[in-house]
């Protein structure tokens, strides 16, 4: 199988190792005998959403979001309907904000966001939230748990009836206060989890890539790795989770 993975905005939008999740995904991919090409996407670049079979968006400081608001809002249609037709997507903390309705940075000004989820962002209304994160996943996951780093000022208000990624155990999430942490739609997955993420997560990775394949090929199942070294770093911060 052929994969193509975009990283949208790979120089604008790379905050405490983001593009270790592209690495991830990548790896794991080509581990199982996938020929995999990684297109990195900048302001002004095309994309042909059609050939794309996984998109990640990592996170950035509010003048980065605001270097590539009005580039994503552009690419609105094409990868709304995308990700509609069940494209894998990973947001990452700036990038998640961006892909809801609208983020309003610390400064006052408002940027406009793609509305795929039904999320709006606040930024410095509590202070900042940093810290290790535990969370118990919405999805079918195998464990259930989620691990990773939130800094953030942004707190993200999931609208009615918009699913949360998860519940936190440990940490702040969304906002600190209703528990939630992140937000899923179909295939697509926002979240404040640095770290990077999929690394210590390989379920999320597998979770990702296995909609992926399914989307091509109609099978779902993908073949094992050894992941003794991931589940390791997943424990080790499962058990220690203030470290």
């Amino acid at each position: 199988m052929r994969m193509t993975i975009v990283h949208l905005y790979p120089r604008e939008m790379n905050l405490y190792g983001d593009r270790g999740n592209v690495l991830a995904l990548a790896r794991r991919a080509e581990w199982r005998g996938w020929d995999v090409s990684v297109l990195d996407v900048g302001p002004g670049d095309a994309v042909s959403w059609a050939d794309v079979d996984v998109a990640f968006i990592g996170g950035g400081e509010d003048r980065h979001q605001a270097w590539i608001a009005e580039d994503l809002v552009s690419r609105r249609d094409g990868l709304a309907a995308a990700l509609a037709d069940g494209l894998p997507l990973l947001a990452v903390c700036g990038g998640f904000q961006l892909l809801g309705r609208e983020y309003e940075a610390q400064d006052g000004r408002v940027l406009p966001g793609v509305g795929w989820f039904d999320a709006t962002t606040r930024a410095g209304v509590h202070g900042r939230h940093v810290g290790n994160v535990i969370a118990v996943a919405t999805l079918p996951l195998e464990p259930s748990t989620l691990v990773g780093f939130e800094n953030h000022a942004g707190e993200t208000a999931l609208h009615a009836g918009q699913a949360p990624l998860a519940r936190v155990t440990t940490g702040a999430g969304n906002n600190g206060r209703d528990g939630t942490e992140g937000a899923v739609r179909l295939h697509a997955v926002g979240t404040y989890l640095h770290g990077s993420l999929l690394p210590k997560n390989p379920h999320l990775a597998d979770w990702l890539l296995a909609q992926a394949q399914v989307r091509r090929t109609g099978v779902s199942d993908l073949p094992p790795l050894q992941d003794d070294c991931e589940w390791a770093a997943h424990r080790e911060r499962l058990a220690h989770p203030r470290v």
